[in-house]
């Protein structure tokens, strides 16, 4: 028996579900299904990402609409065009035996003209961005003064993107009698805020602990300098043949630059951000959902719509700008009962957001070291061996084996394998064991561990530390805090692997540990700074006394009574393209096609976008950490 048989569906739902091949509600389905057919109430409920919290909404409000009445009765806003798409043919399928019922997707990028006309045709469910509703309100193209039902999917994730005037907007234009349902992974300030304004007495149901992680989800993190994370990358996909993954980065420009590096080097990678057209979005989605791509590189706001149910790994090449982000990434994998890897590639400063994201989801991370190259290569020549085991003999090769045979005349077995085996193998053998091992040796635990017992990270002082001199300043508009922010974004260092802070009118001084030096010198004096080049050079300013705890400097010489223009003149080499100075091999140098690592046979790759003009973005908070004001962005080539 069908157990969604049990929760009070109408017979035509259950003949969708049965065609849909569901057996069994998920736990957020079983709770929310039977209160919501029963009574007319508002909810909150609290799910994690995958959990079947469209099905949940979805089923309750198809029964309840009428399908004969074509005025729009049920609003549901989502954060994002893929999510809006998707929850707008999951609730077509679900209602596919329910005669006269019309679902109507209003989303950016698409004309508001052929949307407002399909909704006047008539819409019971309209699935909406919040963007582009509230420009439709604005317009008078759209009445929902007279809606039953309101639902608000992944709320936390809307709101996080700056769309909290607007929801609130939305929300007071529809009637006060209506019912609102809100599903959400987490419930942050404003989200509670939104239900205290807009709900009365709302039921509210949790799966699992609240804001806590997945179940299915285990969680691992590698301890790396951040000149190793893109080769860490690397080492962690080879070292999962069959990984078929979303690698999250924080900004757009990270992102491509990330997913170009993986093409060049020979994996099957593409980026998903919000500078490509709709229609290279749903050419990127449609080749990773046929597996063509097994590593999609995204940001969070475009990962919003991904929902694929066979993801392996979910990788944070770098961790979000909010901990709560975190539970819809690994929310990406570990779905439909299956089990899924969060990855997190963590530098030593970022050590205690580790910490932090472990209270929130309720859950402990495993250390793990970036595997060998040795370990590297056991790992794919067993995949390979079993991969020759498991394939199916093709016939039609049974002519050609007697000149085969004629060929291979007189090796040995033994020979024959090694051999074969050699074809595939050789060159990547070859690669690796000319790689140093990038572990980073202070274990992540132990650093935890010193963290918590002093309470605060590390202070780093003068000992040891690398000054260096760089020919910007205030009249650039920097100011102390500015000018770090923006050292650790183009660096892609921590940010408190930048400190001492010290700015002039001209020019600037600032420290990093020893380790990061070489990237510091080769990144900056490579960047361009409003047509000017940026000239970095060591100090031998000491940085004169301690940092307040703001984090200027108190004191000290400022080296020598330098110069504030550019000592050095010539031509702008314009910075190459990626973050974290990562590992860059030419084509012959990269493990190749064969059989082990990802599938590396053509991997897509879009051409650079162009940025696209959709009405469906709200003003957004910065994709990079930090969280301080900072003066107009200066532009980097």
């Amino acid at each position: 028996m069908n157990k969604f048989e049990q929760l009070g569906l109408s017979e035509s739902l259950l003949k969708a579900i049965l065609d849909l091949g569901f057996e069994n509600p998920t736990e957020v389905q079983e709770k929310a299904i039977p209160l919501l057919l029963e009574k007319d109430t508002d909810m909150v409920a609290l799910a994690q990402t995958g959990t079947g919290k469209t099905a949940a909404f979805g089923f309750p409000v198809i029964q309840k609409i009428d399908a004969s009445n074509r005025n729009t009765q049920a609003l549901i806003l989502s954060p994002t065009r893929e999510l809006c798409l998707q929850i707008t043919n999951e609730i077509k399928n679900y209602s596919k035996y329910e005669k006269g019922i019309n679902v109507v997707a209003v989303y950016g990028g698409a004309s508001i003209t052929d949307q407002a006309r399909d909704i006047k045709r008539g819409a019971q469910i309209i699935v909406a961005t919040p963007g582009r509703m509230q420009d439709m309100i604005n317009r008078g193209l759209v009445n929902i003064s007279q809606i039953n039902y309101c639902i608000l999917d992944e709320a936390d994730e809307m709101l996080n993107m700056g769309f909290y005037e607007d929801i609130v907007n939305i929300l007071s234009t529809t009637p006060d009698e209506k019912n609102t349902w809100l599903f959400s992974a987490t419930m942050p300030a404003e989200v509670a805020r939104i239900g205290k304004q807009f709900m009365t007495d709302p039921i509210e149901i949790t799966v699992g602990a609240k804001n806590s992680g997945s179940a299915t989800v285990s969680h691992e993190f590698y301890l790396v300098n951040a000149r190793d994370r893109y080769e860490a990358l690397k080492r962690l996909a080879d070292a999962n043949p069959d990984i078929f993954s979303v690698v999250f980065c924080r900004t757009k420009r990270d992102t491509q630059a990330v997913a170009e590096k993986l093409v060049e080097d020979g994996y099957s990678a593409a980026a998903l951000h919000g500078d490509l057209s709709q229609a290279q979005r749903d050419g990127v989605m449609k080749s990773f959902r046929g597996r063509q791509i097994q590593m999609l590189v995204a940001t969070d706001v475009a990962a919003r719509g991904i929902d694929v149910d066979s993801i392996t790994h979910v990788v944070n090449y770098q961790l979000p700008d909010e901990i709560e982000t975190y539970n819809h990434r690994s929310g990406r994998t570990g779905r439909a009962g299956k089990l899924g890897t969060s990855i997190v590639i963590v530098t030593k400063s970022e050590l205690r957001k580790i910490s932090s994201i472990e209270r929130i989801i309720k859950q402990k991370f495993e250390e793990k070291t970036i595997p060998s190259g040795i370990e590297i290569c056991e790992i794919q020549l067993l995949h390979l061996a079993n991969k020759i085991k498991d394939t199916e003999v093709d016939h039609e090769i049974d002519n050609y084996l007697p000149a085969i045979n004629s060929v291979l005349e007189g090796l040995s077995k033994e020979e024959l394998i090694k051999k074969m085996v050699s074809v595939e193998f050789n060159r990547f053998i070859n690669y690796y064991k000319k790689t140093r091992d990038i572990s980073n040796q202070a274990s992540g635990s132990e650093r935890r561990d010193r963290d918590d017992r002093d309470g605060a990270p590390r202070e780093n002082n003068n000992g040891g530390a690398t000054r260096y001199f760089v020919n910007i300043g205030s009249r650039d508009n920097f100011d102390w805090m500015s000018l770090k922010d923006y050292l650790k974004e183009t660096l892609d260092l921590g940010r408190d692997d930048v400190f001492k802070v010290d700015v002039k009118e001209g020019f600037s001084f600032f420290n990093t540990d020893p380790e990061h030096t070489d990237k510091v010198m080769e990144v900056l004096n490579n960047v361009q700074l409003e047509g000017r080049r940026i000239n970095v050079e060591i100090s031998k300013n000491d940085g004169g006394g301690r940092r307040d705890h703001n984090g200027r400097s108190s004191g000290g010489s400022f080296g020598g009574g330098r110069s504030a223009a550019p000592r050095r003149e010539g031509s702008f080499a314009p910075r190459r393209e990626g973050s974290g100075g990562g590992f860059r091999s030419d084509r012959n140098s990269a493990p190749r096609e064969g059989g082990f690592g990802p599938r590396r046979e053509g991997g897509f790759s879009s051409d650079r976008p162009r940025t696209e003009g959709s009405s469906d973005r709200a003003p957004r908070r910065s994709e990079s950490f930090g969280d301080s004001p900072r003066p107009r962005r200066p532009r980097r080539d």
